[in-house]
């Protein structure tokens, strides 16, 4: 296992190598507020956020980056690796009364040289559709809160479109805008429009058309939506939520195709592969869990945070596409020329949106016929401000369900020979995925594939169980990537966790909304016995899938990680602090100046906003 950092808590690295080299904090090039004075406690405020859009510049200076921190919102040229910033000429700056931004999308398909619509949502629900450049633009929505009183939580153009856009709330909503329409003067009226299980879609009794166009209410009365990220081919949508649970949508039919539950707690961040195969959660159970679009079951675990996971993120860009059998995985050199890596990620999505059937799963149709991915890369950061690298090869995600969850499978009489999640918990049929010389749980990216013990604060399952785990004589390509020394997971028992339930959240809810909920009873079937699923696909047991361990756990920041960007020539991460961090890619150095004269420390003013010594260089 990756070793974990040790220190004071004002140890922070500035650079770590991974087997495609070292990536290096790129100092001057830190985004924050201009004018910036020392430190400042933000841990009331919202967390801060990170946008990135590429417009269409002939000169090749078309990045544009947008971050909120507290009351305020800007938007700058980003320069990346290649310059220093300059912080003294946002392209727009915004500071608002009475609330915070928090969350924000750029609208890539009406985008041009000179303009890019941004969106952008606040605390007390209000939404603001604005132009940065043009500064001619200024859209509200939901100015007077008629239609939902309670935070943003996330928002997003829908793919493809020039003018929707979709808006989650803390009160358990979704909401479909038209940036073209306007909201109405009087609280909206809803009708029934599709129902199912865990969730209710509704329209406005209107005589003309108006925001909002549909209402989804997902999961139990009042449970916030922390996130919601559409597939790579924007035909899915999955939504994770307070209450536990990954739902996925089929965003055009509105039909849920599967479901996870969380180990305990909330999911709070959600992301898809590129090649839109897998499905990535991370939350308050403290990690990160993969999903598998084709099987509808949890397919792995991460285990290496010791706080709640903020982030997750997949890097398309050293996220490898060639045949396994073709490609050194050997690790250790700086130089990977010889990997194929793909300079754009593949964004195919499996085609059929109704896969209740098993006739199409793992079926040779367009499915199979994708370039698929052989390792992915997949970031994670959290609460601990520890940044997690993980390389996950497909060997590992398609390991079969091992005997003991079988067994309990065919006793239930909940799911099918494939061990795949029914849309109502029932059996999905599909091909079974029986053997049994593959032990249960796999310690990846580590030479050892025996079993660790759960922190005492998670619920034991081993029971006695770990003598029985087999041993794989053969070492999966995901093991064979760990290019570092590894060892023992530290103790992490110590660390406090909140549980989180639906009835908590709904104490924030908006009563105006939920008066509109309608049949409220048959749209959180799936939430009412989550204990239920447990042992089952959407949540198997600890010592029933793999339990993946990081590539690198590095201690990168002295507030709480909130932010992580992947892009080709770098990676961003933003802290609760206020400050936006560039490390670049191995061999993507733009300024030798970034480089720190000192091979072992560098100013604390450049990493952690002034709070003690000097970081460490790993």
């Amino acid at each position: 296992m990756a070793v974990q950092d040790g220190g004071g808590k004002d140890e922070l690295k500035t650079q770590f190598i991974t087997r495609e080299g070292t990536y290096r904090l790129m100092t001057l090039s830190e985004y924050s507020r201009p004018n910036r004075v020392g430190y400042t406690n933000t841990q009331g405020s919202a967390a801060v956020r990170v946008s990135f859009v590429t417009l269409p510049d002939p000169s090749g200076n078309g990045d544009r980056i947008c971050f909120n921190f507290g009351r305020e919102l800007y938007v700058y040229v980003y320069k990346g690796v290649k310059k220093a910033t300059d912080l003294t000429k946002p392209v727009d700056k915004k500071m608002y009364k009475g609330t915070n931004p928090t969350c924000h999308d750029f609208n890539v398909v009406t985008m041009t040289a000179e303009s890019v619509s941004l969106v952008v949502g606040f605390s007390t629900g209000q939404i603001q559709l604005i132009d940065p450049i043009k500064k001619e633009l200024s859209k509200l929505y939901n100015e007077e809160r008629l239609i939902d009183k309670t935070k943003v939580t996330c928002i997003r153009w829908v793919p493809g479109s020039t003018n929707l856009f979709l808006v989650s709330h803390s009160s358990g909503q979704l909401y479909l805008y038209n940036e073209e329409l306007p909201c109405g003067t009087t609280p909206p009226h809803y009708q029934p429009f599709k129902q199912g299980d865990g969730y209710a879609i509704h329209t406005c009794k209107t005589k003309s058309t108006r925001n909002p166009l549909y209402r989804w209410v997902i999961g139990s009365e009042g449970c916030c939506i922390n996130e919601f990220a559409f597939s790579p081919c924007g035909t899915y949508l999955a939504v994770v939520s307070q209450d536990g649970f990954l739902r996925v949508f089929h965003y055009d039919t509105m039909e849920l195709l599967g479901a996870a539950r969380s180990y305990f707690g909330g999911f709070l961040c959600v992301c898809w592969s590129p090649d839109g195969r897998y499905v990535v959660v991370g939350g308050e159970d403290d990690l990160v869990t993969v999903w598998s679009f084709n099987e509808r079951r949890v397919v792995a675990r991460g285990q290496g945070h010791r706080s709640w996971v903020s982030v997750v993120a997949f890097d398309p860009y050293t996220t490898s596409y060639s045949e396994p059998d073709t490609t050194d995985f050997s690790g250790g050199s700086d130089d990977e020329s010889t990997q194929n890596h793909t300079p754009n990620p593949i964004h195919n999505c499996t085609g059929n949106p109704n896969r209740n059937s098993g006739s199409n799963r793992n079926s040779g149709s367009e499915f199979n016929r994708m370039n698929a991915a052989t390792c992915y890369r997949l970031g994670s950061v959290g609460q601990d401000t520890q940044l997690c690298l993980w390389d996950i090869t497909e060997d590992v995600l398609r390991q079969p369900m091992c005997a003991k969850l079988r067994t309990s499978v065919g006793s239930s009489g909940n799911f099918g020979g494939s061990g795949t999640f029914g849309v109502n918990g029932s059996a999905a049929g599909g091909g079974t995925y029986m053997n049994s010389t593959v032990g249960c749980v796999t310690k990846c990216n580590n030479v050892s594939t025996t079993q660790t013990s759960v922190s005492k604060d998670k619920e034991s399952v081993a029971d006695g169980n770990a003598a029985n785990v087999h041993n794989n004589t053969s070492s999966s390509l995901t093991q064979r990537l760990a290019g570092l020394g590894f060892g023992d997971k530290k103790d992490t028992s110590g660390h406090k966790r909140n549980f989180s339930l639906a009835s908590r959240a709904g104490a924030t809810g908006d009563k105006n909304n939920v008066s509109y909920r309608g049949s409220g009873a048959s749209n959180r079937s799936s939430a009412d016995d989550p204990m239920r699923l447990i042992g089952t696909g959407a949540c198997p047991r600890f010592d029933e899938c793999p339990v993946l361990e990081p590539l690198i756990c590095k201690k990168i920041a002295h507030e709480r990680l909130t932010a992580l960007v992947f892009r080709e020539d770098c990676f961003v991460t933003a802290c609760q602090d206020g400050y936006v961090y560039t490390w670049a890619r191995p061999g993507k150095m733009g300024l030798a100046s970034h480089i720190p004269s000192s091979p072992t420390t560098v100013t604390a003013a450049a990493v952690g906003g002034g709070v003690g010594p000097g970081g460490t260089v790993v």
